[in-house]
C-alpha cells in the first residue's frame, strides 16, 4: 500500500454527464444521462481502478477527467483549482489520457515516443533521456524503435502507448482497459511500473479495467453502474466475489 497523502490531487462534486444519442440504441435522446451526481476524491499518489458493467460509463468518466468532453452539471477540481479555469493543453501535460486504442500517427515508435516531449520543446538530450528511461521501465525491445503501427501487434502498440503516455512524467494518469490487449507477464510489468511511479513521483493512476484481480492490486476501487457511483471503498475491504456478482449480475440485466 502507498504512502498517500491527505490532499486530494482531483475531487469531482454532482458530476453528471448527458449526451444527445443513446449508445445502446443510436436514438437521438436529448439529456440522456451517461453520468449522475458523481462525487468523490482522489489522494496525490492513489492508485484508483474503476470497474463495473458494459455501459456503466467508466470511460466517459475518463474523457470528462482530460477534459474531451465537458459535464452537463457539477465541478471538477484539479489541485484545488476548478478544471474550466485551467488552458486544455496545460491541463493535458499534467492529467494524460491512454484510450484503449491509440494510435502513432504513422510515426516510429521511437518518434512517437519523442513527439510529446517535442511538442513541449523540451532539449534534445533530455528528449532522449526520458524516451531511453521508459523503454528501460516497460522493457520495450530496441528492435521495436524504428517499427511503425502496422508493423506492432495490437498488444505492442498498446505497450507503446503506455510508455508515449509515461515519458511526459504526467502528475495523474488516466488508463483506459490498459492491459486487455496485454499477455499476463507484461500485464506485471506494467502493473509493478505504475506501483513504483506511485511510490517514487507520487503519480496518481486512475485505471479502467474489467479484471477485478487486477483491480485489486490498486489501493481504491470505484464502482459505477448505470451511470452512479455504487461504492468508492479501500481495497482491501472489499468483497471480491460479491463485487464481481453485482457486476456480472448488472450486466445480464442489461443484456435482457
Amino acid at each position: 500500500m502507498n504512502n498517500l497523502t491527505s490532499q486530494a490531487i482531483l475531487k469531482l462534486e454532482q458530476v453528471s454527464f448527458n449526451a444527445k444519442l443513446n449508445v445502446k440504441t443510436k436514438e437521438n435522446l436529448p439529456g440522456y444521462s451517461i453520468l449522475k451526481d458523481i462525487s468523490f476524491e482522489v489522494p496525490t499518489g492513489a492508485r484508483v481502478a474503476i470497474v463495473g458493467p458494459t455501459g456503466a460509463g467508466k470511460t466517459f468518466l475518463l474523457r470528462l477527467l482530460n477534459r474531451l468532453s465537458e459535464p452537463t452539471s457539477g465541478k471538477i477540481i484539479y489541485e484545488n483549482q476548478d478544471y474550466t479555469k485551467i488552458p486544455v493543453i496545460q491541463l493535458r501535460s499534467s492529467v494524460v489520457l491512454v484510450p484503449q486504442e491509440s494510435r502513432l500517427l504513422g510515426m516510429t515508435v521511437k518518434d512517437a515516443l519523442s513527439y510529446p516531449l517535442v511538442l513541449q520543446r523540451l532539449p534534445k538530450a533530455e528528449i532522449t533521456q526520458r524516451v531511453s528511461q521508459c523503454v528501460e521501465q516497460l522493457q520495450i525491445p530496441d528492435d521495436w524503435l524504428g517499427r511503425t503501427e502496422v508493423q506492432l501487434s495490437v498488444g505492442q502498440r498498446q505497450l507503446v502507448a503506455l510508455a508515449r503516455a509515461l515519458v511526459m512524467k504526467p502528475k495523474v494518469l488516466l488508463l483506459d482497459e490498459p492491459t486487455s490487449n496485454l499477455d499476463i507477464g507484461t500485464t506485471q510489468k506494467l502493473l509493478q511500473t505504475l506501483s513504483q511511479l506511485a511510490q517514487t513521483q507520487n503519480t496518481t493512476v486512475l485505471m479502467v479495467n474489467h479484471q477485478l484481480d487486477m483491480a485489486s492490486s490498486c489501493d481504491n476501487v470505484i464502482h459505477l453502474s448505470q451511470g452512479r457511483l455504487i461504492s468508492n471503498q479501500h481495497a482491501r475491504d472489499i468483497d471480491w466475489e460479491m463485487l464481481k456478482a453485482n457486476i456480472t449480475t448488472t450486466e445480464a440485466l442489461d443484456d435482457f
